[in-house]
């Protein structure tokens, strides 16, 4: 309880300066703010390819995003205590639900959907911090998050191959170039492939003649993004449910890698950053955005540069909000063709999809358990086939069912052990 009171202090927006030559610069550290400013905007650079394609994909308006992505970065380092560097970018497990709703009920009631993700991620995170994460490796034991984080991936492969087939040439070049800066450059350039892949992919497209640039072209430099108001159906929920358990991993994991890198104990801030989250993800609900989360890609630029510190997240955000203000850059996004788009998600949604079969490797889950086999196989299925259960109003679609199929297969398996007095199948808990 000493270390959670520890946190609880809110320190001022103040850093310590340390020389170029210093080793490791830790998040309450910076160099000089020119050196500070250029390593923010590569944080931008590095989020960038990931967070606009999910407002191309799920239809929303980039720039609207692009805002509340920085806006979000700000509300999570003011939560967190300016103690624990991330960039909120755009979350691609919401890309199906949201991509469902927006097609039964609008935009609206998408969005009414991420602010029900966002106020559970808030619920979430008010317990974990009070009680810690234990209930939560009870709840979702590594099998059971694996099983729901690669369902989530695999069911988007669909909408891969729609975008890919109208473009295949683009598409073709931008999947290989994507591939090849992933296995020839390391560092940051490595982090960069996906941007790269895209922009010389957009390009390509724009020599064949396959972009329209009209609205490039009448979008004035300078302006407010574009905003929408929520709705609330009782019938779009189920598909969001899903999501929060993605996004729970996702922070969880981002928690501990930036721990591990830093050498600090930010256990006790792990209830804050859930919350944060969910409170950006409310917010960017409400005027228009996607759903945050804690993006890897920053953490590869950690990683890379070893610079840890929270200072330089300030200035990505500030650059983001500031990309946002200009009309023309979210044209020019969403000009994107659908090839360059096919092209690249096929590398996305399958990374998505093999992010859980990670979860599975790290924690060492044993499938020579039946109820592990079980409870990874039968929604994998559900979920790759997109099964449907219309219920009244409510729909129940793949992702929806696989994630509920995976709770009550493990829970359901175990608990029939229980009552049969056998020990056979042990829980397991989450690791790093």
């Amino acid at each position: 309880m000493s270390a959670i009171r520890q946190y609880d202090r809110m320190i001022p927006l103040s850093w310590t300066p340390v020389g170029p030559d210093a080793a490791v610069v830790g998040p309450d550290e910076r160099l000089s703010w020119p050196r500070t400013i250029g390593i923010g905007a590569q944080h931008v650079v590095a989020m960038f390819g990931a967070t606009f394609l999910v407002p191309v994909l799920t239809g929303f308006p980039p720039a609207t995003t692009l805002l509340f992505s920085g806006v979000g970065t700000i509300v999570f380092l003011l939560i967190t205590g300016n103690r624990l560097p991330s960039y909120l970018g755009s979350s691609f497990s919401v890309i199906a639900p949201v991509t469902a709703a927006v097609a039964a009920h609008g935009t609206g009631s998408a969005l009414g959907g991420l602010i029900a993700v966002g106020l559970l991620l808030i619920l979430v995170g008010a317990v974990v911090h009070l009680v810690g994460t234990r209930w939560l490796d009870a709840t979702l034991p590594p099998v059971v998050t694996g099983a729901i984080v690669a369902l989530i991936g695999f069911n988007l492969a669909p909408a891969a191959k729609h975008n890919f087939e109208k473009g295949p040439v683009v598409g073709v070049v931008t999947l290989v170039l994507l591939v090849a800066a992933l296995a020839f450059f390391r560092g940051i350039i490595g982090r960069l492939a996906i941007f790269l892949a895209v922009v010389i992919g957009y390009l390509l497209a724009l020599a064949l003649g396959d972009v329209d640039t009209t609205a490039i072209a009448a979008a004035p430099w300078i302006g407010l993004p574009e905003f929408h108001g929520p709705s609330f159906s009782l019938a779009v929920l189920p598909m969001f449910l899903p999501a929060v358990i993605a996004l729970i991993a996702e922070n969880i994991g981002h928690v501990k890698s930036v721990g591990q890198m830093t050498g600090k104990d930010l256990d006790p801030l792990m209830g804050r950053a859930l919350a944060a989250d969910g409170v950006a993800t409310v917010l960017a609900g409400a005027g228009g955005g996607s759903a945050t989360t804690t993006y890897a890609e920053n953490i590869g630029v950690m990683a890379a540069t070893r610079i840890y510190s929270t200072a330089a997240y300030w200035v990505a955000a500030a650059v983001a909000v500031a990309l946002s203000l200009c009309p023309k850059v979210g044209a020019a996004i969403s000009a994107i063709p659908p090839g360059v788009l096919g092209g690249a998600t096929i590398v996305l949604y399958g990374l998505v999809g093999i992010l859980g079969v990670r979860i599975w490797l790290t924690n060492h889950v044993d499938f020579s358990q039946s109820v592990n086999q079980m409870t990874a196989a039968i929604p994998l299925i559900i979920g790759i086939a997109d099964f449907t259960w219309q219920a009244g109003p409510l729909t129940f679609t793949g992702i929806a069912l696989g994630s509920v199929a995976a709770l009550v297969i493990y829970h359901g398996m175990r608990g029939l052990t229980a009552i049969r007095g056998g020990t056979r199948y042990p829980a397991q808990t989450s690791s790093t």
